[in-house]
Formats: C-alpha cells, structure tokens, sequence
C-alpha cells in the first residue's frame, strides 16, 4: 500500500502502479540484503535514516528547498539524503557552498544530468547540462560574447525600449480590467530574447493569447525538469519511463523544435543569399557549427540546445522575478510609495523611464535584490557532480553524487540576515551584495565556472520593466481577490497562483502610453 501510494504521487495511473510495485519488490530482497550488509568505507556526511532500496523517497516533501532547509537545522550544513540509487548530499551554508562553488569548482564543474533534462536539449548538448569541457567552453563564449555582453546588450537597448513600451501600451489598453501580469511580462522578454536570436517577435492580436500559452508551455518543461523521477533514482528503469515524464518532455521540445527549423532555414537562406551582415546569434551559432572540427564537434542538436536555454531560461526566471516583485510591492504599500517616489525624482511626472535612468535608482535595485534574496529564482541551483571523489567539510563526496546546494536556505539564514522571511529592500542600501557571485551568503545567480551567463541581462530587463511598470502605473487586486506571495517549488520557483491585477494611469500625460 505504501508503495501504491508513493507511485500515484508519482502521477502514474493505477496499472503502471502494479506492475511497478511488483517490478520492484523482485528487486527488493537482493536489495535489504545489500543494504545491511555492505561493508562503508567512507565517512559519508550524516543524514536522515531510510529505509532499504528507496532511501529517503518515501519522505520527500514537494518543497524541497524548505524541507532541506528543515533537515539541515537537523543535520547540519552538510547532509545526505539517499535517493534511491542515488546519492544525494545538500550545502546549506555559505561555508559549504563556497568550498564546492570556488575552492573545488573544477572537480564540481560538472551536472548530475536528469532524464528529462536530457530529453529537453537534444541529450544534455546545452550550456546548461553540459559536461564541463571544450564543447561547453565554446558554446558559453560564444552566447557571452555574441548576445549577453555589455557591449552587445548595450547594442539592442533600443529593442528592449521597444517590447517594454508594446507592453505598456497593451497594458493602458486594459486599464481597469484584470490582468495576468506575469504573461505580459514574459512575452516581453521572450520577444526581447528571440528577435536577438533570430529576429522574430510577437505582436498585435496575439500577444495576450500566445503569451499565456508560452508560458504555460515553458512552465510544464520546468515543472518536468523539477519533479521527481524514477529514472533519475533507479536508472536501471529509465528505459521505462514509468511516469512518461521523457515522452511528455518530447512532446514539449516537438513545439519548440518546430520553431527552431523554421529559424534555421530562414537563417541559412538569408546568409546565403543576400551576404548581409550577421547580426543574430543564431547566425554565430551556425557558423560555429560549420567551422567545428572533431576535437570540439559543435552539431545541429548543440545550437538548437543553446536556443532552447536561452528561449526558457531567460524568459521564465526573469519574468517570475518581476512577478515576485510587483506582488511583493503591493503586499507592503509603503515600499511601492518608496521605490514611485524614487522614480519621480529621478525620471520625472511627464518621462517614460530609460535604462540610462536606473544607475541613480538604488531603491528598486534593492527591490529587486531583496526579491532574488527571498524567491530565488533556481532555489537549489542545478544540481552539481564531482568528477572525482572528493572530501567537503570534512566528508567524503563520492563521485557521481548529486550535489545541491541550497542557495533558499542560506538567503533565510538568520544567522545571516535580520528577519530573513520579511520582505525589506533596505537591507541591501548599505550591504556590499552584488550578483558575481563573490559573497557566498548571495548567491541568486550561482557562483564559480557554471554561474549563470545571462546575469547582465537579467539586471536590465527586470530592472528595466519594473521601473517602467512602478512609474506609469497604480496597481490594485480585483475585488474579492487576495494578494499572495507564497512560492511554488520547481527547478524555478514561481508564485503559487499567478498575480492578476488591475492596471491605472499614474501619470497625467496619457502621449507617455503611446
């Protein structure tokens, strides 16, 4: 019955729960034998007790960053969970964090590759899941130089002026009805990222429609990416897929793939045929393709990987992130007063806000800090491999294992911050926080050789948005609605119901909404 009930909570329907709990109970005899008998060399770090074959399964909460964080006030800063096959040990301190992150950060360099991370870029061929190597090196110069330096996000501020403003005047057309703000915001920055891709965007008619199914898309690939996995636990069974979280998976990246095709035949064509200038990083992308040689073979599957990481990621971290925010915001009216007054002073009552205005805003980039503090975007980051047994605070760390470090429990540290569950942008006015990654009590983008690449133009959209939805508009929740800023835990973190609200002018001059 136990198990009956941990597989439904797999989401597996009732015949495959049988016929996995009798496949599995074949395996558990050999299993309690090995498990009791196996002779333990190793000073492993400690961890809760499990039971034999499954470990921990049985017991994970589906708030894994909070569960750990409950489990380390137990265990300590180190611990290990197994699951399943897998070995899994869990960082919950800046101490831990920052041997794994920068004193090891070659041994730890590499991922524990999922399954379903596997199936959604094209067998792990990505920046994100990418064995640490020459492949990986390329590909990441490649995206930093061609399309998230300064340099070349200083290049297309007019194009991020130009889908900001597409949003507002959406949002002036539905002023005083409800709106889901979150969408909006995402197709504002998937329009941003995918014209410096490829040059394409979503307007007019379309926008509130494909907005919402875009974001319902790249938010059922990140609820597969976070969810738990039998294959992953017991890889002897993935050729299974029990859960049909592969096949689901590959349905997604079949609406995706489709696009990318698209781009790349258009692309291809116009190189060909009007010897332009290359200006998108698609172009880059197939040109390193076509000049790579069998010691760093970059292929088909490796560029349209790097499109999907830039098309999901980018997208969905920062929109959450402005989501969060504005929620947060108008949860604590004294800090949108704040962050409005802030803007007046700096943009004015008849300006539209300008990335050149954000320098002299230290407010909302305190709000925006503190939002990264409390709603980290990847909560636990992506799970790290050491490439060689190795030893940490003391244990040993098996090769192989998966290591997470996590980065919720160190931002709500009270040792560490003052109040750490309430919401307070002034904490960061005077705290010397930045995103690169050198603070180990701030990590919201990582840190060490595998630190986000798109910091740079993280900053910018969220900053750049936010100001300009502060500025130009009051916001207020419809009628008989609630205000919510509770989370939902995935490999990104998301609020667990969307934050519709009801858009109204600030400013007078209504030619600033057009």
């Amino acid at each position: 019955m136990i198990l009956l009930t941990f597989f439904q909570n797999l989401n597996l329907n009732p015949k495959d729960c049988i016929s996995t709990t009798l496949v599995l109970a074949l395996l558990i005899i050999s299993a309690v034998t090995w498990y009791f008998l196996k002779p333990n060399t190793q000073r492993l770090p400690p961890g809760p007790p499990g039971i034999p074959f499954f470990g921990n399964l049985l017991s994970l909460d589906p708030d894994l960053h909070t569960y750990f964080a409950g489990l380390a006030r137990t265990y300590g800063p180190i611990f290990k969970v197994q699951l399943g096959s897998k070995l899994g040990i869990v960082l919950s301190s800046p101490s831990m964090a920052r041997e794994v992150l920068k004193d090891q950060d070659t041994v730890f360099a590499n991922r524990d590759v999922s399954a379903a991370g596997k199936a959604a870029t094209y067998g792990g061929s990505d920046i994100l899941w990418s064995p640490y190597g020459p492949e990986w090196r390329v590909l990441r110069k490649v995206c930093t130089l061609k399309m998230l330096s300064n340099t070349t996000l200083d290049s297309v501020y007019g194009l991020r002026r130009k889908e900001v403003l597409k949003m507002v005047v959406y949002l002036y057309s539905r002023v005083g009805s409800p709106v889901r703000v979150g969408e909006q915001v995402f197709l504002t920055v998937l329009n941003v990222i995918t014209n410096m891709l490829w040059g394409g965007a979503v307007d007019g008619a379309e926008r509130e429609s494909l907005g919402a199914e875009f974001r319902e898309v790249v938010a059922e690939l990140t609820h597969l990416l976070g969810m738990p996995n039998l294959s992953d636990f017991f890889p002897g069974l993935a050729r299974f897929d029990l859960q049909g979280v592969e096949k689901r998976m590959n349905a997604l990246l079949s609406r995706f793939d489709g696009i990318f095709e698209k781009m790349i035949g258009q692309r291809e064509r116009v190189k060909m045929e009007d010897g332009k200038e290359r200006k998108y990083l698609l172009h880059f992308l197939l040109n390193l393709k076509e000049e790579s040689d069998s010691k760093t073979p970059i292929t088909i599957n490796h560029v349209k990987a790097t499109l999907m990481d830039m098309v999901v990621g980018g997208s969905d971290t920062s929109s959450n992130t402005i989501e969060f925010a504005l929620a947060e915001m108008m949860h604590k009216p004294e800090i949108m007063k704040r962050a409005q007054e802030e803007l007046e002073a700096v943009v004015g009552k008849d300006n539209i806000v300008e990335e050149s205005h954000i320098h002299k805003l230290p407010y909302l980039h305190a709000v925006m800090k503190e939002t990264l503090r409390l709603h980290t975007a990847l909560p636990l980051l992506v799970p790290h491999c050491p490439s060689e047994t190795t030893t940490v605070g003391g244990y040993t760390i098996p090769k192989g294992s998966r290591v997470f470090v996590n980065v919720w429990a160190i931002h709500t540290n009270p040792s560490i911050w003052e109040k750490p569950l309430e919401f307070d942008p002034t904490r960061f006015l005077d705290a010397e926080c930045d995103y690169s990654g050198s603070n180990f009590n701030y990590l919201p983008f990582g840190s060490g050789r595998r630190i986000c690449a798109g910091v740079a133009m993280a900053e910018r959209m969220v900053l750049y948005s936010l100001a300009t939805l502060v500025h130009l508009f009051n916001w207020t929740i419809p009628r008989g609605e609630k205000l919510d800023v509770s989370e939902k835990f995935g490999i990104v973190l998301k609020k667990k119901t969307p934050l519709v609200v009801i858009p109204t002018p600030r400013l007078s001059n209504p030619d600033l909404y057009k």
